[in-house]
């Protein structure tokens, strides 16, 4: 298989900028690479990294059912596009030129959305799909001069919905009974249900979305394949602590938005974006990170145990990032967002080091 190392260059390149800009914001005192950066910190871990970082995942699976037609070929514009607009941003050129690209990529990506759905008529297949349009939604109202607080959900819809999706894939390995079924996707509707009327009421919208998060996470805790494979060992086993984990920061992320509203600033705003983005986003890349990663680049992973402890780190870190933006205390918020970072960066280097370990097959 072709490696696609150059384009994954570039949601990393994303990653870090964007981890650097956060501290910025948090206030530690660190080297300003370019006097804008920190007003990007959202769009790049969003619409840089993961919105890159999945649509390079997309690019990947349909290119290795349909190498030779437009089918496999086009979707990997999305990556390199959002990559691109990523560039735009950390440096500090035109930002509604980054805006622009990294707008393009999500439109492309709901057209590679389109195709699978053609491949494949699944309810998974839709609510992955639905997790693209909430991307190029964020994108495009972004473009449009939207401050960010009032579009973070649409961001926010684009990886829950796509993790959801694979998720409820996976699960047809259990059996679902239609009614199962039809309640995930009726918390699913509740989530875009939100997401539609955060557009006339940012405050009900937000806690209508709280509502779905809570249930869905309870509906994974009960049917997810993480709830059985928990009991296995090595790679299984950590990626059902990795899914477990993340439901639960994903239900708490409900509770907060259900209770504190449509909050646009300060720390229940910061409480609950991170959450999400953090705890069960960044759960899910730390699970599926064994099987993307081999698949873009074309190298196994080897497991070790000291991929706890990058999963270990990023829960206690952003406890006490919770805590302090609660309490309210600015130190632990502090801290816990510095250890956040430390523990993205750990979570890098044991698995770029794991890629290199002699213990791969070559």
């Amino acid at each position: 298989m072709r490696s696609h190392a150059p384009i994954m260059a570039l949601p990393i390149l994303a990653l870090l900028a964007g981890m650097w800009a956060g501290l910025l914001r948090l206030g530690w005192l660190l080297p300003v690479i370019q006097p804008t950066l920190p007003l990007f910190h959202g769009p790049l871990m969003v619409s840089g990294f993961l919105g890159t970082l999945i649509a390079l995942e997309r690019a990947v699976a349909l290119g290795s059912i349909s190498p030779s037609s437009i089918t496999g070929r086009l979707p990997v514009l999305s990556p390199i596009l959002s990559g691109l607009g990523a560039l735009w941003l950390v440096f500090g050129l035109s930002v509604a030129t980054g805006q622009l690209s990294l707008t393009l990529g999500s439109a492309v990506f709901v057209g590679a959305s389109v195709l699978v759905i053609r491949r494949h008529n699944a309810l998974h297949t839709w609510v992955m799909a639905l997790g693209g349009v909430g991307w190029f939604v964020g994108n495009f109202l972004w473009l449009g001069g939207t401050p960010v607080p009032r579009l973070i959900l649409w961001w926010m819809a684009f990886p829950v919905l796509t993790i959801l999706g694979e998720r409820l894939e996976l699960a047809r390995l259990l059996r679902l009974s239609n009614l199962e079924r039809m309640t995930f996707a009726g918390f699913c509707g509740a989530l875009c249900v939100g997401l539609l009327v955060s557009l006339v009421s940012f405050d009900l919208g937000i806690r209508i979305a709280g509502i779905g998060m809570v249930a869905l996470s309870a509906w994974l805790f009960r049917f997810d394949l993480a709830a059985r494979t928990i009991r296995a060992h090595g790679t299984t086993r950590f990626i059902a602590a990795c899914m477990l984990s993340g439901y639960s920061w994903l239900g708490l992320a409900g509770i907060l938005a259900t209770t504190l509203g449509g909050t646009l600033g300060g720390a229940a705003y910061d409480a609950f974006l991170h959450t999400i983005f953090l705890g069960f986003v960044f759960s899910m890349i730390f699970g599926h990170a064994p099987i993307i990663i081999p698949a873009v680049l074309g190298k196994p992973i080897t497991f070790h145990n000291r991929f706890y402890a990058h999963l270990g780190l990023l829960h206690l870190s952003l406890i006490a990032r919770v805590a302090g933006d609660l309490i309210p205390s600015a130190a632990l918020r502090q801290w816990g967002g510095l250890f956040n970072a430390i523990a993205l960066v750990a979570f890098l280097a044991n698995t770029v080091g794991s890629l290199m370990s002699r213990e791969n097959p070559q």
